[in-house]
């Protein structure tokens, strides 16, 4: 899944990619919010980390020229913790509010649970043909047994599940995985079709042809 950070002091928007991407999340980043508006409003996200307090444009300005036209969740970062703040921030069209300090545990369960919520999964557990994967924990399991994958792997295979009957084009796969630093013409995305397949069958993911993958 990908996230954009927008966030200006340099040293916890390193952090928090770090801990993302560490968490398999595919991330990028802006300093201030122009840039992260225009990216949030240009780029495909599956959910956005928002700073308040900010140069050029704050928090509350960007989710204002943001909405309505980009449902995309977001989880906002402040270090008021007044519940007229918080308040204000959900009116404006926030999913969900987090308070400096936090956990870095906290926030990336709170935007799993953005994301799920989303997709319209409100359960963390997928079930399919013998397959468990468990999104909270980010684990796959058969038959009881753990089944070892990359962070882009399970990224992958988690995307396809939880858009299992739909052709998801390579496009797609490459917005919502890939950050703005990868090259979308590499054949990055069919080493990881081909590993999924080594290590699941090669029957759980279906090619076709000039559309992208499908799980039925």
């Amino acid at each position: 899944m990908r996230v954009l950070v927008i966030e200006d002091d340099p040293g916890l928007r390193r952090s928090l990619s770090a801990t993302l991407q560490d968490e398999g999340f595919a991330v990028d980043n802006a300093a201030d919010g122009v840039e992260g508006l225009y990216k949030a409003q240009e780029g495909v996200y599956d959910a956005l980390v928002l700073d308040v307090m900010m140069p050029k444009l704050d928090g509350w300005q960007v989710l204002e020229r943001l909405r309505p036209g980009h449902d995309v969740p977001v989880l906002m970062l402040t270090a008021r913790d007044t519940v007229p703040d918080r308040i204000k921030g959900l009116d404006s069209g926030a999913d969900d509010y987090l308070t400096k300090p936090f956990d870095s545990d906290e926030l990336v369960a709170r935007l799993r649970a953005l994301i799920r919520r989303a997709a319209g999964k409100t359960q963390s557990k997928i079930d399919f043909e013998g397959l468990q994967l468990d999104m909270a924990r980010r684990r796959v399991t058969r038959d009881g047994q753990e089944i070892e994958l990359t962070a882009r792997e399970y990224s992958l295979l988690e995307y396809l599940l939880v858009h299992r009957g739909e052709v998801v084009s390579r496009s797609d796969l490459y917005e919502h995985l890939f950050d703005e630093t990868d090259n979308s013409l590499s054949n990055l995305l069919d080493v990881h079709v081909s590993n999924l397949r080594k290590k699941l069958g090669s029957g759980l993911i279906a090619t076709r042809r000039g559309h992208g993958y499908c799980i039925e």
